[in-house]
């Protein structure tokens, strides 16, 4: 009988909701916002990634409530 070796079992990802870790996909996109709020001046990759990374981290933390619409009185 064959065993199982790990590296044959499928992949799985992990989303930006495990651990409330944003996935890199985001973190990327982010930090091209924030290359492009800086004038698209190259040189500051590094300090875009982790300003990027911190910001969805900590609007990761950050529980978003929907408020009621307001009732107009007549």
């Amino acid at each position: 009988m064959h065993k199982m070796r790990e590296s044959s079992l499928p992949m799985v990802r992990k989303t930006s909701t495990a651990k409330n870790h944003p996935a890199p996909e985001e973190i990327a996109l982010r930090a091209y916002q924030i290359y492009l709020e800086r004038g698209g001046v190259p040189g500051s990759e590094l300090e875009d990634w982790t300003r990027a990374e911190r910001e969805l981290l900590a609007n990761s933390g950050k529980v978003r409530r929907k408020t009621a619409p307001r009732s107009i009185a007549a």
